[in-house]
C-alpha cells in the first residue's frame, strides 16, 4: 500500500514540474530577487564616465574563443555560448544556470569612437570599454 502512495506522490510532483515548465515556455520565467528574466544572459551593467562607456557582463564559465563581440553604428553585440556542465542523462528538478547560445545587444551614446574598443575578460567578467570622441569630451575655456 505505502508502494502506491509512493509512486502516486512522485506522479504527481512529475506532473506539477511539467505544468510548471510548460508555464514557464508560454509566459517566460518571471525573474524572482535573484533571477533575471528569460532572454537576459549575461546580465549587464552600464557606466558612463565624460572619458567612455563601460560595459560589464557577468558571464562566468565562458571561453574566450565562444565570444564574439562586435559594434557597428553604436551599437554593441556580444554573442557567444555557453556549454552545459551535467551529465547528458541527468534528471534535474530545477534548473536555473543558462547553457547555449546567447546574444546580447546594447546601444551605446552617439559620442562613442568605435575605432578605440577593448574588451578584457577576467574572473568570469567580460568588460568591455568605449572611448568617448575627443570633440565630445568636456573641456575648459580660459575665460581672457
Amino acid at each position: 500500500m505505502l508502494g502506491n502512495l509512493t509512486n502516486l506522490e512522485s506522479s504527481l510532483f512529475d506532473q506539477f514540474r511539467r505544468m510548471e515548465e510548460e508555464m514557464d515556455e508560454i509566459f517566460g520565467r518571471l525573474p524572482g530577487i535573484r533571477s533575471a528574466a528569460r532572454g537576459s544572459f549575461p546580465p549587464v551593467n552600464v557606466g558612463v564616465t565624460p572619458e567612455k562607456v563601460d560595459v560589464y557582463l557577468f558571464s562566468p564559465g565562458l571561453e574566450t574563443d565562444s565570444l564574439d563581440v562586435s559594434i557597428q553604428q553604436n551599437v554593441l553585440t556580444v554573442a557567444g555560448q555557453r556549454k552545459a556542465t551535467a551529465a547528458e542523462n541527468a534528471k534535474f528538478y530545477r534548473r536555473e544556470r543558462f547553457a547555449g547560445e546567447f546574444r546580447r545587444v546594447i546601444t551605446l551614446p552617439d559620442d562613442i569612437d568605435p575605432e578605440q574598443v577593448t574588451a578584457q575578460y577576467t574572473d568570469g567578467v567580460l568588460h568591455v570599454a568605449v572611448q568617448r570622441r575627443e570633440s565630445s569630451k568636456p573641456r575648459q575655456i580660459q575665460i581672457q
